[in-house]
């Protein structure tokens, strides 16, 4: 599904990213950790087109197709989507107006008709119960006086509606009580099928421990510098990051 190679990139004239490699298949789940500053968020950034960012080197393919050369919206229509660390809100737009123009501007890219009203009302009502967000909260402007856990819920409510081909979910655990990342990783499980993926960023193995990743890597000074299955998660979690610093240090 994804195929990233060799992937350098800087904001500015700081580079952050130093050779990333990382391939994801179909129906794999990936999180992807390190300490701040690692080059985390700005590989999400990178793989969804913000032009903040600009790619010195590399290739990056999802699907067979060249990333890279995608504008931001088209890379969305093909399929990925990117979960927000800090959602923005957006006054005077309703969720709903906002989500129906999100998915016919899909359904154009992919040659289908609009979505009829009666439809496009009932996939939302479908979509809300996966999350267990609130009616309310879907009739009012986008994130406008939500809490911090209501826009991470809405923002898997997004993804549910949209139901893209790889998500990446960028420290979606920030901030979140229990209760609210129970449901936001039930969401996430729900949503999760043999042709979807995943990857989620995230500092800690708790949110790991509800949404099983296949396999975890960790990101340091702009590099994947290890490898390996949940256990690495655990480690992680009781001796920090100090310990794979060693090893790349030596």
């Amino acid at each position: 599904m994804l195929e990233v190679r060799n992937l350098h990139a800087r904001i500015g004239d700081k580079e952050i990213l130093r050779g990333i490699n990382l391939t994801i298949k179909d129906g794999e789940t990936h999180a992807i950790m390190g300490p701040n500053g690692s080059g985390k968020s700005t590989l999400s950034a990178v793989l969804v087109g913000n032009p903040l960012y600009e790619v010195t080197e590399g290739e990056a393919y999802f699907n067979g197709k060249n990333l890279l050369e995608m504008k931001p919206e088209d890379r969305a229509h093909e399929g990925l989507f990117l979960s927000f660390q800090y959602p923005v809100e957006i006054p005077g737009v309703s969720m709903t107006n906002f989500m129906k123009a999100a998915i016919n501007e899909k359904r154009k890219y992919m040659g289908l008709p609009e979505l009829k009203a009666g439809d496009f009302i009932k996939l939302m009502r479908e979509k809300q119960k996966i999350v267990e967000l609130d009616n309310k909260l879907a009739g009012r402007s986008v994130n406008e006086g939500f809490s911090g856990g209501e826009k991470k819920r809405n923002e898997i409510f997004q993804m549910a509606m949209l139901e893209p081909k790889l998500s990446i979910l960028d420290e979606t655990d920030s901030g979140l009580d229990v209760d609210a990342m129970r449901i936001v990783a039930e969401g996430v499980n729900k949503l999760k099928t043999p042709e979807t993926s995943c990857i989620v960023i995230t500092h800690y193995d708790r949110l790991l421990e509800m949404i099983r990743p296949d396999v975890v890597h960790v990101l340091y000074k702009g590099q994947i510098v290890k490898t390996a299955g949940p256990e690495l998660a655990k480690d992680i979690q009781e001796r920090g990051y100090d310990w794979i610093k060693a090893e790349v240090n030596e």
